[in-house]
């Protein structure tokens, strides 16, 4: 159901209940002013006649009520007022010539009191007085169909207008939400013609404040899947671009088997090339993934405090055989125990690249130096080191320096950086006094 309907259906539903509530109070305060300005009039009618002298007025003809008022005020009721005047022993004395001739008299106490005319099961209001000396009784009474009638006719003259009014209102109303949610319907319509990698932002000119905080949410939403399709285009350029060579040297290494036939040399060695071949292309793929989901995805959800020394030891023991291998003095300085809050998986593979490239470009015999302090980590080797050219491009993607005979797909170190940009730690490359490559570490 659309938001102009629901509002609708609401909108009448509300209007009706509200005119429903509105009308039965009018009715009801109307009667009670209708009944307190009626009890008024035969309260002061009673002692008018309290007044007179009733002994006099016997043989006195009447006119009749509703000849008198069709006169002056057109067709009247002759039920609005009826009186009688008794003696004190219940003889009737005086009445108004219609109505009041079939009051009954009643001895009792003074005040108002529902009854009965003679003959009649109209009920009426009856009100009672009897004078100072006793000698006479009046009664005034008034029909309740009267007062009723009366009721309605000043309940429906200002009930009605209304009621011929709502639907006016309603059209109006049900216009003008019409009108205001033109909006959200042109949004819609944008949204149905846009491409699907259009990442222009809406406009929030002419947009209703409320509209404007999903307007914004919709536009950083646009970025953020612009953002991922660029990382995908550009994850799968980058493997489509870099997994050309190792795949190709894989094919060559498979016909050189093929060809090798009985020569076990030639073949053992097309194998061992194979496997490396394998390797580095297992690896490119492993470290292309990881740099997609490190820039893809925010973890800091996953963070937790995580200890760096230890941490540290730990990484350094996977790279002791490595180590041993090329004869490398490899040390481990530590001086404080910091604790960061961090993903301690993305920080291993962070200290992983780059004792891995401190390794792999520091010749045999050399030596490699970790010093961990409470806010820095260093790395020192005493390789071959780069040209300052090199050193600002360390860390770009697929970028390696020239002349490099280690073998390598040139994203450790664009991991490297992605990983210390999720943990807002700085990364500085520097070369060494005493030659090769010093990497810092600061938080």
């Amino acid at each position: 159901m659309s938001l102009f309907l629901r509002l609708a259906i609401g909108f009448i539903l509300l209007i009706m209940l509200c005119w429903g509530s509105a009308s039965l109070s009018a009715w009801h305060q109307t009667r009670e002013t209708v009944n307190e300005l009626f009890d008024t009039q035969q309260m002061l009618f009673a002692k008018r006649l309290l007044a007179l002298e009733p002994a006099t007025l016997q043989n006195v003809t009447l006119p009749k009520n509703k000849a008198l008022l069709n006169h002056h005020r057109g067709k009247q009721d002759d039920d609005a007022l009826a009186f009688a005047i008794f003696s004190g022993d219940g003889k009737l004395l005086l009445n108004d010539g219609e109505k009041g001739r079939d009051l009954q008299f009643e001895d009792g106490r003074d005040g108002f009191r529902n009854g009965h005319l003679r003959g009649d099961d109209d009920s009426w209001r009856l009100l009672w007085l009897t004078s100072p000396d006793q000698r006479y009784r009046v009664v005034v009474g008034q029909e309740w169909d009267y007062r009723d009638d009366m009721t309605s006719d000043l309940a429906q003259s200002s009930i009605v207008p209304w009621l011929i009014a709502l639907p006016f209102m309603l059209a109006l109303l049900l216009a003008l939400v019409w009108f205001e949610l033109r909006p959200l319907k042109r949004l819609t319509a944008s949204l149905h013609q846009r491409a699907a990698d259009d990442d222009t932002p809406l406009p929030l000119a002419r947009l209703p404040k409320e509209v404007q905080p999903l307007v914004l949410a919709l536009n950083g939403l646009f970025s953020r899947m612009a953002d991922l399709v660029q990382r995908e285009r550009r994850f799968t350029s980058d493997a489509a671009h870099e997994l050309r060579s190792p795949l190709a040297a894989l094919r060559v290494q498979s016909e050189v088997i093929q060809l090798a036939d009985d020569d076990e040399i030639v073949r053992k060695r097309a194998l061992q090339q194979l496997d490396t071949g394998i390797l580095r292309a297992t690896r490119l793929v492993d470290q292309l993934l990881t740099l997609s989901r490190v820039e893809a995805d925010d973890l800091r959800s996953e963070f937790q405090p995580t200890a760096l020394a230890p941490l540290l030891q730990s990484v350094l023991a996977e790279h002791f055989p490595q180590a041993e291998q090329k004869h490398i003095d490899l040390q481990l300085h530590t001086t404080f125990q910091p604790v960061m809050n961090g993903h301690q998986l993305l920080l291993a593979l962070m200290l992983r690249n780059l004792l891995d490239n401190a390794l792999r470009y520091t010749p045999d015999g050399g030596q490699v130096t970790v010093n961990l302090t409470a806010r820095t980590l260093t790395i020192d080797d005493n390789g071959p080191g780069v040209s300052d050219e090199a050193l600002t491009r360390l860390g770009e993607r697929f970028w390696r320096p020239p002349g490099q005979t280690q073998t390598g797909s040139g994203l450790g170190l664009s991991i490297v950086k992605n990983i210390a940009q999720l943990h807002a730690i700085r990364v500085a490359f520097s070369q060494r006094e005493a030659g090769g490559l010093r990497v810092t570490l600061s938080w």
